[in-house]
C-alpha cells in the first residue's frame, strides 16, 4: 500500500470512466469546486449501500458549500451502472479495477479491493481532511461539518 496523503498534501490526479459513461478528472474540478473522493469495497453491499445513500442524502447540503462527491471502488463500469440505478445515485462512481487510483491515494489492501476512506480535497487540489477509517453512521455530517468549519 502506498502512503496515503495528508491534510496539506497535493492530492494525487485521477482519470477514469463512471458509470453515467462520462470521465471524471480530479482537474476538472480545480479551483471551482471542492471534493469528495470516498473509496468503498465493493458495489451492492450493505455497508457500501448505505455509506453511499447517506452520502446521496447529503449531496444538496454539500452543493451548498462548493462540493461534489465522487466515489470510487475496484468494480467496474457495468457494476457501478447497476449500483448507481438500485440506489438512485447521482454522483460519479469511478471504476478502478486495477486499483491505480486506490494506490495513489494508500488506500489499495493487499485483496485489491479499496478500504473503506475518504479524503476531502480542496479547490486548490490539496488535502483538506482525511477519514481513513470510515464510520458509515454520521459519516455524511462529519463531512459537512468540518466544510462548515473550513469556511
Amino acid at each position: 500500500m502506498s502512503t496515503t496523503p495528508k491534510p496539506g498534501d497535493k492530492a494525487p490526479s485521477f482519470s477514469a470512466p463512471s458509470w453515467d459513461g462520462s470521465t471524471v478528472t480530479l482537474s476538472d474540478y480545480s479551483g471551482s469546486k471542492n471534493v469528495v473522493l470516498f473509496f468503498y469495497i465493493r458495489d451492492n453491499t450493505s455497508g457500501c449501500i448505505r455509506e453511499a445513500r447517506a452520502l446521496n442524502d447529503a449531496v444538496d447540503e454539500l452543493t451548498k458549500r462548493s462540493t461534489v462527491v465522487i466515489g470510487a471502488s475496484t468494480d467496474g463500469v457495468e457494476s457501478h451502472e447497476r449500483f448507481a440505478a438500485n440506489n438512485g445515485l447521482t454522483f460519479p462512481l469511478l471504476a478502478d479495477p486495477d486499483g491505480k487510483i486506490a494506490g495513489a491515494y494508500g488506500v489499495l489492501r493487499e485483496t485489491g479491493r479499496a478500504a473503506r476512506a475518504t479524503f476531502l480535497i480542496g479547490k486548490d487540489g490539496t488535502i483538506l481532511r482525511t477519514w481513513p477509517k470510515v464510520s458509515i453512521t454520521g459519516h455524511a455530517d462529519d463531512i459537512v461539518a468540518k466544510l462548515d468549519e473550513l469556511t
